[in-house]
């Protein structure tokens, strides 16, 4: 079942709080004038009583993790290597800019993602072609166009920013004309008992550093990607959805296990109003209750 919990905050902050006000507003002196005259000890209904013991809470809560940090799990492994399924991460919500919670619309411009960022977004859906409308379908198939898209959030990296010139081909990237140079490392090592150690491992992974090209003045960005050509074709840029342009307001992005990840190649671009966050550092590592729970080197690594 999906849930919006950004939304179930901001309706708990708003009705602890409009109970808590209207009791302070309408009822409070008249009970407590009651008291008095009786000379019985003044009691809040428990309505208000836990309206003004969770408001602040939440409150807090809801400030936190709307506009500071929010917490996240790697859910699958289309990020791999540079994140793995279990990976808790932590999201800088300020780092583009403050948003409304929930309704994501964008309170205060503060920055803009750039190339190489590892950015979490909301899921656009697919793009469904009908009667000469696009339209944002939770079926990638588009066989029902009208399937409403999940409320999900993903995790991808920038690899174009608006206006770049974006080409791919299997494994090759091409930036504004220039291909993108990768270096060798070697064969994918991971353990064959995790689910998606064991997939990369069968089909081959090797893994390589790519280099990102800067962009407006800006350093490039080293990090490594995994490459399983055996295991899937992704589909190439431009495509019948996907332009070569980037248009504005909108970001390529993609995973970083290039043949086991479904991103912009097959979506199209990620319009900027989606985005929640820039991920910026793994805070735990969970592998499962049949290894040892919690993978140390892991926890507290910087992602990039």
């Amino acid at each position: 079942m999906e849930f919006d919990f950004a939304a179930i905050l901001l309706g708990l902050t708003a009705l602890f709080g409009v109970v808590w006000a209207f009791d302070r507003l309408f009822l409070f002196k008249g009970r407590k004038a009651r008291s008095e005259a009786s000379g019985e000890p003044l009691v809040d209904p428990w309505p208000t009583d836990w309206a003004r013991s969770l408001f602040p809470v939440i409150l807090i809560v809801l400030l936190l993790r709307s506009f500071v940090a929010e917490p996240f799990r790697i859910p699958s492994g289309s990020m791999m290597p540079t994140l793995n399924v279990g990976d808790f991460i932590l999201v800088n919500k300020f780092a583009y800019g403050l948003r409304m919670p929930a309704f994501n619309n964008k309170l205060v411009a503060i920055g803009e993602p750039r190339r190489g960022d590892v950015v979490v977004f909301r899921f656009p859906g697919y793009i469904c072609k009908v009667d000469g409308q696009v339209l944002r379908s939770g079926d990638q198939s588009c066989e029902d166009p009208h399937m409403p898209v999940p409320n999900q959030n993903w995790i991808k990296r920038v690899i174009g920013l608006p206006g770049d010139r974006i080409e791919s081909r299997g494994s090759e990237l091409y930036i504004n004309g220039e291909r993108v140079v990768d270096d060798a490392i070697g064969p994918y090592e991971g353990d064959p008992r995790l689910t998606e150690d064991s997939l990369m491992l069968a089909n081959g992974a090797t893994v390589w550093t790519e280099h990102l090209p800067g962009s407006a003045g800006l350093p490039g960005v080293d990090h490594r990607i995994a490459l399983m050509p055996a295991y899937n074709i992704p589909h190439d840029i431009p495509n019948g959805d996907v332009p070569t342009v980037v248009p504005q307001g909108c970001y390529i992005v993609m995973g970083d296990n290039r043949y086991n990840s479904t991103d912009s190649r097959w979506w199209g671009c990620m319009p900027e109003k989606n985005l929640v966050g820039k991920a910026f550092v793994v805070w735990l590592s969970y592998k499962g209750l049949d290894f040892p729970w919690l993978d140390f080197p892991r926890m507290g690594r910087v992602i990039h």
